[in-house]
């Protein structure tokens, strides 16, 4: 069943017209937010962004990650995890009893940032593995949707959660920066795909901007996320095509250009996302954040 067959809530369908999105990935307990969070916060609010999950990546950040939810109820939620590269780092089993509790608690929606990323060394091949597996047992245990990371691992990464076929959560690839090959794959298997200002990064021939354009990714297995400090979505990137600019309104380009850069990107440069993908996609923005705020309240189970 696809969005557009679901019956929607009158504030989704509000969507229509403030253009209100869902951010399901952003780093916000980085040191780059520590002096202004509550203003970042507000400057997402404001630009139409109406929930924010802050992302874990290790057992201390994701204790972080479940503080801030607590600060800011309602609009702030959590992940827990560990991701690839630390993977190294879980070496006590003290420490997976600690990340079992975050995970399974009300305001954490999902087990992650989690998964194998074979381009860097700074967790062996197979220590990711065992790591992401176990991992990948606690998402079914708790029955919480997995956030997954993957670079130059597929193959691997599927295999693994084959093993889990028959009781595997929804499973989100975060910030997806592959192939069309690859991208079809993880449809092909029921997996959402989060979308980030990387598109506008993308030169490729066979990349997201062509799983866009071909309307190869359907807007039912579509997520987007801004990955925060970092996916700054350049819009002055010279390869965008025109009409994909032409998406763009002059709100959404206040908020990129005057409080995201190279160095901190924020939540507030979501809309600005949505509108490109819109571009791409040959649909209208507000279908794409209506479409995408549906799908991570049902995935996630956010309240609204």
């Amino acid at each position: 069943m696809t969005s557009e067959e679901t019956p929607i809530s009158e504030q989704l369908k509000g969507c229509y017209e403030n253009l209100i999105v869902i951010d399901i990935g952003a780093n916000l307990t980085n040191k780059k937010y520590g002096r202004d969070l509550d203003s970042v916060v507000q400057r997402a609010k404001d630009a139409g962004v109406q929930k924010i999950m802050v992302t874990g990546t290790s057992v201390r950040n994701s204790k972080e990650a479940l503080r801030l939810t607590r600060l800011y109820p309602s609009t702030i939620y959590s992940t827990a995890g560990v991701h690839p590269h630390d993977a190294k780092s879980m070496i006590e089993e003290d420490m997976w009893g600690e990340l079992h509790e975050i995970a399974a608690a009300p305001e954490c929606v999902a087990v992650g940032e989690c998964g194998l990323n074979y381009s860097k060394d700074f967790s062996e091949p197979h220590v990711q593995r065992d790591v992401f597996k176990r991992q990948v047992e606690m998402a079914c245990e708790l029955r919480k949707p997995l956030f997954v990371h993957e670079k130059e691992a597929q193959d691997d990464l599927i295999k693994i959660l084959d093993e889990f076929s028959n009781r595997l959560p929804a499973v989100v690839i975060h910030s997806f920066t592959g192939s069309v090959e690859q991208g079809l794959k993880y449809i092909e298997k029921g997996f959402y795909l989060g979308i980030t200002g990387y598109i506008c990064k993308d030169k490729s021939d066979g990349g997201i901007r062509r799983l866009l354009s071909e309307r190869l990714l359907p807007l039912d297995k579509l997520l987007v996320e801004t990955d925060s400090p970092f996916m700054y979505p350049n819009m002055r990137a010279s390869k965008l095509p025109l009409h994909v600019k032409d998406s763009l309104t002059e709100r959404s380009m206040n908020f990129v250009n005057r409080y995201c850069t190279f160095q901190r990107n924020e939540p507030c440069a979501l809309p600005a996302i949505v509108e490109l993908i819109a571009g791409f996609l040959g649909q209208s923005p507000e279908d794409v954040a209506l479409a995408t705020a549906f799908n991570a309240l049902k995935i996630f189970g956010l309240s609204q």
